[in-house]
């Protein structure tokens, strides 16, 4: 089988940027276009790329390379669409794939066209080199995952499964490196946090604004979101979460290293990430700890001179591995107080792979050690949700891996969802080799 080479990764930088131009923002998603793109590339190939709608607009590409059947399939998958981007907030138009400062800039670069452009030109790669393989090979391009998966994973797990069914799965949620005191190391997601939105309700007794109530349902929604914000939720411990911080204990300088085990402690963890001056990286870490709630829609009234009988606030929940949606709840509600009425709008469970005896994370460990030697591979719990949440439904073990080098100056986090999104371009290739080395060594025969 060839090694990766310039004409891979030429292809995968390629593929990236053209996916780029197309403004694929959720709401309202309208992938159309670039699932026509990634289905030509398919189809160019020799591959049978099945394009399906599961509303006008709303695309979904899937298509499957065969191997003998010896062994179950694996799935890689990305999705096409991607969030809002404000261009009077961009050094580079957002959806312009410029190349600039050795970046391919654009909405979409780190979350996730990348890890479509990187599948597509290792699946067709492999298609053209009529690669003798264990396994079947399917890349799902999939829609409408940043608006909660709907359109997209979930909608193909609950009406065409057989084309999905996998027994490992390669998405999002890792591959990236992080740096620690100076140490760089490289994240593979094996758990992520369950979704929770909810309306919060206060109602009261409504009036004319010229005689002001201090027991209005605005003032009393605002008091309950204020003590939430204040307070926040209860720290619990996680096993992914004592696998990560002990990895990243190891090699620390002397002075950091019996710190970092500290922030486990529901007592003393918040209080020291609140204290860092660095909250870019606080922010996740405490995210990590706990549920979470956050307020980002707020309603009440309509004219200025009335004081409404009901004001509403959207919550946007994330729940860990081991917390109920009932569990959240309770949290949620002892810490906005019980006069706060509670609806769930959209709810999915927290996703956990069991990073032990797992061949693909076993190959995955032998992978980055060749390819970036004596930097570790910690696993991660991911805060948000991805596309696991579909996949996993049938069975599948899922893996978040979509690799990426950055400079040690490049946070992922600022990336993602962030202004001015960019990937550096030998970051991309970098990350197609490795993907590819993965995927072969993975599912080839012998």
């Amino acid at each position: 089988m060839l090694r990766p080479d310039a004409a891979l990764t030429d292809h995968a930088l390629d593929l990236c940027q053209r996916l780029l131009r197309i403004d694929t923002t959720n709401p309202p998603g309208d992938e159309r276009e670039a699932a026509d793109l990634v289905a030509a590339e398919l189809a160019a190939a020799g591959l049978e790329p099945t394009l399906l709608e599961s509303a006008p607009g709303r695309a979904n590409v899937v298509a499957r390379l065969r191997g003998t059947g010896a062994k179950p399939p694996l799935l890689l998958t990305a999705h096409l669409d991607v969030v809002e981007a404000d261009p009077t907030q961009w050094q580079r138009p957002p959806f312009s794939g410029d190349i600039h400062d050795g970046c391919l800039w654009g909405r979409g670069a780190i979350d996730m066209k990348n890890m479509a452009a990187m599948s597509v030109a290792i699946i067709t790669r492999l298609a053209r080199e009529g690669a003798k393989l264990d396994r079947d090979i399917i890349f799902a391009a999939v829609a409408d995952e940043e608006a909660g998966c709907r359109y997209g994973s979930l909608w193909l797990v609950d009406n065409h499964p057989e084309l999905v069914r996998a027994e490992y799965a390669i998405g999002e949620g890792g591959g990236f490196n992080i740096h620690l005191a100076g140490k760089p190391f490289f994240t593979v997601q094996v758990a992520e946090k369950g979704v929770c939105w909810v309306k919060a309700r206060v109602t009261g007794e409504p009036g004319h604004g010229s005689l002001p109530r201090t027991d209005s349902a605005v003032v009393r929604l605002a008091d309950a979101i204020a003590r939430l914000g204040k307070r926040g939720l209860p720290q619990h411990g996680t096993p992914v979460m004592r696998d990560f911080v002990k990895a990243l204990a190891k090699g620390q300088p002397a002075l950091l290293r019996p710190l970092l085990p500290k922030l486990l402690s529901p007592r003393v963890g918040p209080a020291l990430l609140r204290r860092l001056p660095n909250q870019a990286i606080a922010r996740p870490l405490l995210a990590m700890l706990g549920n979470t709630a956050s307020p980002t829609v707020l309603r009440a009234g309509s004219k200025t001179n009335v004081i409404p009988g009901v004001a509403e606030a959207e919550i946007d929940g994330r729940t860990l591995p081991g917390q109920s949606e009932e569990d959240f709840l309770r949290e949620l509600q002892a810490a906005l107080g019980e006069d706060v009425e509670l609806e769930v709008m959209w709810s999915l469970p927290p996703v956990v792979t069991e990073p032990r005896d797992s061949p693909l994370l076993d190959t995955i460990h032998a992978v980055m050690a060749e390819r970036a030697p004596g930097v570790p591979v910690v696993p991660y719990l991911l805060p948000g949700f991805t596309d696991a949440k579909a996949f996993t439904r049938l069975g599948a073990r899922w893996y978040g891996f979509a690799p990426v080098k950055l400079p040690p100056e490049m946070r992922f986090a600022d990336m993602f969802h962030g202004h001015d999104e960019r990937i550096p371009v030998d970051g991309l290739r970098w990350g197609t080799e490795v993907l590819y080395e993965l995927v072969t060594r993975f599912a080839s025969a012998g």
